[in-house]
């Protein structure tokens, strides 16, 4: 009778650790969905840091994949440093996308903001690193040195 209750306890414990093994590994594959997929790296007008104008500039990031995931605790940064963490209990919905505005307004499920009170992105060039919660790199995106548009497409 001990026998068996220690036989199904290690069953039980054995489930445990297969199903969370299982989870971290969907949970990667659904990490690897996420793509930068536009850099607005210089935005119209003259750089006078006004709300409106910082806004203007952003970059986007989209769930390519069929199911969710929770992107709380992931950043974006630049080549400067500057970093942008996604808000706690944040969630990318499937084939979705966000767009992280570097100024100031209210967030929703498809726009973020920076809350920065001056440009991160340089205008010449400069590069999006998305990178999850353990710092490791998803995806980047470079706005070029010679470039004729204010964006690019990632």
């Amino acid at each position: 009778m001990k026998f068996l209750r220690a036989l199904a306890s290690l069953l039980v414990v054995a489930g445990l650790v297969s199903g969370s093994l299982i989870a971290t590994t969907s949970n990667a594959d659904a990490a690897s969905k996420l793509r930068f997929t536009k850099l607005y790296a210089d935005s119209p007008g003259t750089d006078r840091g006004s709300n409106k104008s910082l806004n203007a500039e952003y970059v986007v990031v989209k769930n390519t994949g069929s199911s969710k995931i929770k992107i709380a605790g992931y950043k974006i940064k630049d080549k400067a440093g500057h970093t942008f963490v996604f808000p706690k209990g944040f969630v990318l919905k499937a084939r979705r996308s966000v767009t992280v505005h570097t100024g100031r307004g209210t967030n929703t499920g498809s726009h973020l903001y920076w809350k920065q009170r001056w440009y991160v992105w340089n205008n010449t060039t400069d590069t999006a690193y998305l990178l999850n919660t353990r710092g490791s790199r998803l995806d980047t995106c470079t706005f070029p040195r010679k470039h004729s548009k204010a964006y690019v497409t990632c």
